[in-house]
This record gives structure tokens, C-alpha cells and sequence, in this order.
């Protein structure tokens, strides 16, 4: 067998256009993930017990639950129970957010715990309410030590992403397949999607590392 890249090259455009897609999802579902990971944190450890078993069950169900079948719900399901119109791109979104929302609540749990609780008594000591110290003594300090679990997890939405495929949204992954059955090539094409994945987790990884090592310098902890 001979390699030949040339038809991959010749509809290099379409992938640029797939990684676009793809970078995109990624950076809406984590937009998006983010805060409403911090609401279910601050849900899970909230005095009031129904709220806290609520956001619970939501981490949990999301974190356990497969992704793929979590796009194919919200794809085809969640359409016909609540009669709204849902595209490959806004389920996509809506389904990524809501999972890596599930994941960043435990990490911002696991942060927010981690803070000496001799810090929430100093603060109650000098007049700040819950509220207050939360926002300027706990989740300063916390964040910093979250940051390497927030881009491992972010370099594992990146990978997740990858399933929107099945659901005919053109990232990629579904430009390559395109590409694949029209050239008749599918080494060369899922050769070269191999090194783009590659060379953007590696980079990602490479600089969390970095960033790891930085605050291990500086004497912050890490949370995983």
C-alpha cells in the first residue's frame, strides 16, 4: 500500500473549518459549564438539604451517565417532550455544558472544601457573612487551586467532543469521515485528525503541566 495525502490535503480547508466547529463547541460548552458548575457546587453545600440533594443527584446522573447518550437524548428525546426545535450545534452546546458542568462542580467543591475552615471562622469573626467570605476569602484562594483540574478537564471536553459526529454537527471528526468515504482514504485522513488532536491536547497538556509546577512553587496546593 502507498500513502498518498494529497486528496487530504486538497480538502484541508473543510478540516480547518471542522477544528473551528470543533474549538467552538469546546469553548461555549466550558463558557457555559463553568458557572453553572460553581451554582452546583454552592447547591451541594448548601445547608438546605433538598437543594443540596438536587444538586447531588444532577452531578452524579451526568457524571455517570455516558456522553453519547446524553447528545442523543437532548437530540431526538428532549425535542419531542418539551416540542422546542434543537439543532446538531445547540445540543451539542446544551449537552456539553450541562455534563462538564457536572465535573466542574466537583472540582469546585472539592476546592472550596479544602480551605481551612479556620478561614471561614476569622472571616465570621470580623463581621463578613457566608456570602462575603465566599466570595472574597474562599473562592480567591480556592481557584488557584483548581486551575490544573479545570484544564485537564477542559483538554477532556476537547476529547468528548469529538462524539457531536454521530449527530451529523460538522466538526472534525465528521469532516474526516466526509472526507474518508468521498476519497477512499481513511489511513491518510485519520492519520492526519491523530496528529491535529494530538499536537492540541499535547499543547494543552504542556502548559497545564506548567502551570501545575508554578503554583507548586508558589506553595499553593493543587485540587484533582
Amino acid at each position: 500500500m502507498e500513502w498518498n495525502f494529497a486528496p487530504v490535503l486538497d480538502s484541508f480547508d473543510l478540516l480547518l473549518l471542522g477544528l473551528v466547529n470543533t474549538l467552538q463547541v469546546t469553548g461555549l460548552a466550558l463558557m457555559f459549564g463553568v458557572p453553572l458548575g460553581l451554582v452546583l457546587a454552592l447547591s451541594r453545600l448548601s445547608q438546605i438539604r433538598a437543594l443540596s440533594m438536587v444538586a447531588a443527584f444532577i452531578i452524579e446522573f451526568f457524571r455517570t451517565t455516558p456522553p453519547l447518550v446524553q447528545l442523543f437524548w437532548f437530540f431526538f428525546a428532549f425535542p419531542i417532550l418539551f416540542d422546542v426545535n434543537m439543532t446538531p450545534y445547540t445540543t451539542a452546546i446544551v449537552t456539553f455544558s450541562i455534563q462538564s458542568s457536572a465535573f466542574f462542580a466537583e472540582i469546585f467543591r472539592s476546592g472550596i472544601q479544602s480551605i481551612e475552615s479556620g478561614q471561614w471562622e476569622g472571616s465570621k469573626a470580623i463581621g463578613m457573612t457566608r456570602r462575603q467570605c465566599l466570595r472574597r476569602v474562599i473562592l480567591p484562594q480556592a481557584v488557584k487551586r483548581m486551575i490544573p483540574a479545570f484544564m485537564e478537564r477542559s483538554i477532556e471536553l476537547l476529547k468528548t467532543t469529538t462524539l457531536v459526529s454521530t449527530i451529523a454537527y460538522t466538526d472534525l471528526m465528521y469532516q474526516a469521515n466526509d472526507i474518508a468515504q468521498r476519497t477512499f482514504r481513511p489511513l491518510e485522513v485519520y492519520t492526519v485528525i491523530a496528529v491535529i488532536y494530538f499536537v492540541m491536547i499535547f499543547v494543552f497538556s504542556q502548559l497545564s503541566i506548567m502551570v501545575e509546577r508554578r503554583l507548586a512553587k508558589s506553595g499553593e496546593g493543587t485540587v484533582h
